[in-house]
């Protein structure tokens, strides 16, 4: 009990701080992107950021993994977090890093009670159309048959995948591109998903609040109809017992 409440204690202290983190690992990765001008020391300093910050949520794994009382529970359960720490050090890409942050921010902020599924949902979708935007223009930009070429085409291509629209008017051509474009789709569709199934359970709860609240009200006047019919037979008995006084 001490251990798991050290764990909450750990990740309720660190929570802000690596949200502050992730914000910050996103201006390091679309500064570069967004400003194909910029110098190799601005470059430099960025992968500087982006690394540090997956270091934060490495050690931050760690320290979790260590306070735990079962750690080959907490390593079953938590994969996609080990995953997400072991990747970009089997293959330094910049995309590896964005994927771990994000898979990692994501689980960080599930874990939180305070934030909504509504909230998390709308977040993931800004976060997925602007890591999308830029990582599809970072690998298509320089791509000889490309049609991605500014920020402008890389959101609407985003929004018209993560949406399941596909107007076609801008594609990938290259094999990393429709990578992106595949996690694109099926993040939107998961989405999606999410979203229709938040919508319908609300439906169904407001449904249900209402049924409820028509089955009190029935109760109710049925027995306060019960009370009248109770209260007139005893006006009644007293009315013939007064009759039977004056006769």
């Amino acid at each position: 009990m001490e251990q798991h409440s050290a764990q909450a204690r750990w990740e309720r202290h660190t929570q802000r701080p690596l949200l502050a983190m992730a914000v910050a690992f996103a201006v390091a990765y679309a500064v570069p992107i967004v400003d194909s001008s910029a110098g190799h020391s601005l470059t430099t300093l960025c992968t500087v950021v982006e690394w540090l910050v997956w270091g934060a949520f490495a050690v931050d794994y760690l320290v979790r993994l260590a306070l735990v009382p079962r750690r080959k529970d907490f390593v079953r359960t938590h994969w996609p977090d080990l995953c997400a720490v072991v990747l970009p050090v089997l293959q330094p890409l910049r995309l590896l890093r964005l994927v771990s942050t994000l898979l990692l921010v994501g689980r960080r902020a599930r874990m939180a009670p305070q934030i909504r599924l509504t909230t998390y949902v709308v977040g993931s979708v800004v976060g997925l159309l602007m890591f999308g935007s830029l990582a599809v223009l970072s690998v298509e930009r320089d791509s000889p048959n490309g049609n991605i070429r500014t920020l402008g085409d890389a959101v609407w291509w985003s929004f018209t995948t993560m949406t399941t629209v596909g107007y076609g008017d801008h594609a990938p051509t290259t094999g990393l591109g429709r990578m992106i474009a595949v996690g694109l789709m099926l993040s939107g569709i998961a989405l999606l998903g999410v979203v229709t199934a938040n919508i319908a359970a609300w439906f169904i709860s407001r449904f249900e609040k209402d049924d409820v609240e028509e089955r009190r009200q029935t109760e109710a006047i049925a027995s306060l109809a019960e009370e009248v019919r109770l209260l007139r037979a005893e006006v009644a008995r007293l009315a013939g017992d007064r009759e039977q006084q004056r006769s």
